[in-house]
């Protein structure tokens, strides 16, 4: 009887001690860097030292946990089986099982609950524990982990060793500890769960969103386009500025020969207010045009930023694969790119919006590209050869379009959409209602069902 109590209580002690192991695992995994440098900072204490130190030698320590969970599991079943088979045995004996059924019933069903009790309160109670408050878990669990990883520290480096081997030969190189830094689709992630379950205002997920986002974008996603850019001949003078200045609310003009694709330099419009009144109509903006760098439409978000940033003028111009001038960026398109639409008191701002709602369709500008659709109006458009509203509906159309002019726009698979909106499932009609030139100055976009989708597809 001494015999099975030492047992049982040597069953106890390895099903906490497998919990220790499986607890400074999950507890280590789940802790960022910054967390264990900040507590081990505040706390100052030998346990804080230590906790920082397994993290900094993680695959070492997940290997001597690793080793200590499959020690403790043999031993338990080693130890608890016998004796519950001891106690079952007389059991099934009192109900008439044969002595030939009896022993080996009696060991099977030892070893579920034996497994059963190990599996519960030795992993996954403490695991569940581990990840609900991980510094609390390794702060109990590692010091005695620490000391069987001292004792045991030959075998786990040798077992460790034989393990980077075979992983080398797979060619992926062993990190001894875990990557703390996100990335920045995680950490999009994040922001939009926090904004879905309101941890954060949407507001403030959006910017945030558009923020990490940014890095992704090209020159080419945020630019001004060519056609929309105005620009001043290379005989204009420093009156002519002044005059587009107040005809178009922008300050910054490229001075060309001809078209953009020969541009001199860029001017401001202080440049002009600096010179004396009587001198503006005889002074050529040439004469104080600033250089303006070219960067290629494939150039990412951060680099433009930086571009622009440099350029004295805080403009640059975009070119395309075949060397023209594709648009120009400044540093209102990179701030609009994250903060949205910013408006001054030079800008109409009814008549400027790239969305206007009204009700459940939306008065949208033809240059608005179509990733920013879902976010803002729930319609997702497929990919093709264009790159904004406009140019989905003369693709749509195979012409240019006229005023009055109504498409069916495609589906894609996708149906909803971002993160932060609801989205709006069905089909959706584009209705052109200005035009400027050729291109597409603003569509009305509709939801419609299947069947209207249908009468205006059949037009």
């Amino acid at each position: 009887m001494l015999v099975s109590i030492v047992a049982l209580i040597g069953f106890i002690a390895l099903t906490i001690g497998t919990g220790f192991f499986v607890a400074i695992e999950f507890a280590l995994t789940g802790l960022e860097r910054s967390a264990i440098d900040e507590h081990a900072n505040t706390a100052d204490d030998a346990t804080a030292r230590a906790i920082q130190h397994a993290h900094q030698n993680l695959s070492f320590e997940l290997s001597g946990a690793q080793l200590g969970i499959t020690i403790t599991t043999l031993a338990t079943g080693f130890l608890a089986e016998p004796v519950l088979a001891r106690f079952i045995a007389p059991l099934l004996d009192a109900i008439g099982l044969p002595d030939s059924l009896s022993h080996a019933t009696a060991l099977i069903i030892a070893l579920i609950i034996a497994t059963m009790l190990s599996m519960v309160y030795g992993e996954l109670v403490p695991k569940n524990m581990a990840i609900t408050a991980p510094l609390s878990a390794a702060r109990i669990t590692v010091r005695p982990v620490r000391l069987f990883n001292t004792i045991f520290s030959p075998a786990i480096r040798g077992l460790n060793a034989i393990a980077n081997a075979l992983v080398r030969k797979m060619g992926i190189e062993p990190a001894d500890e875990l990557a703390s830094a996100r990335s920045a689709q995680e950490l999009g992630a994040l922001v939009r769960n926090s904004a879905k379950h309101g941890s954060m205002e949407q507001s403030k997920a959006v910017m945030l969103d558009k923020s990490l986002k940014f890095g992704e974008s090209t020159a080419d996603d945020f630019m001004t386009p060519r056609s929309t850019i105005a620009t001043l001949d290379q005989d204009a003078t420093a009156a002519d500025l002044l005059s587009l200045a107040l005809a178009t609310g922008h300050s910054r003009f490229p001075v060309i020969d001809g078209d953009l694709d020969a541009t001199i330099g860029v001017v401001h419009v202080k440049d002009a207010i600096a010179i004396a009144q009587a001198e503006r109509a005889s002074t050529l903006c040439v004469s104080f045009a600033r250089p303006v760098p070219l960067v290629p439409e494939t150039l990412d978000g951060d680099a433009v930023l930086n571009a622009v940033r440099s350029a004295g003028s805080q403009v640059v111009l975009v070119a395309d694969e075949y060397g023209g001038t594709a648009g120009m960026v400044t540093i209102e398109d990179v701030v609009e790119e994250i903060l949205g639409p910013v408006y001054d008191e030079h800008d109409d701002k009814e008549t400027e919006q790239d969305f206007i709602s009204s009700g459940a369709s939306w008065d949208v500008a033809g240059l608005v590209r179509i990733d920013e659709l879902p976010e803002r109006t729930g319609y997702v458009a497929p990919d093709g050869p264009y790159e904004t509203l406009g140019g989905l509906i003369m693709c749509q159309l195979g012409r240019i379009p006229e005023v009055g002019d109504t498409v069916v726009l495609p589906q894609t698979e996708r149906d909803t959409l971002d993160e932060f909106t609801s989205g709006i499932s069905g089909r959706w009609i584009a209705r052109v209602t200005v035009m400027d030139e050729r291109r597409i100055e603003r569509a009305y976009l509709t939801p419609v069902t299947e069947e209207e989708a249908a009468k205006v597809g059949s037009r």
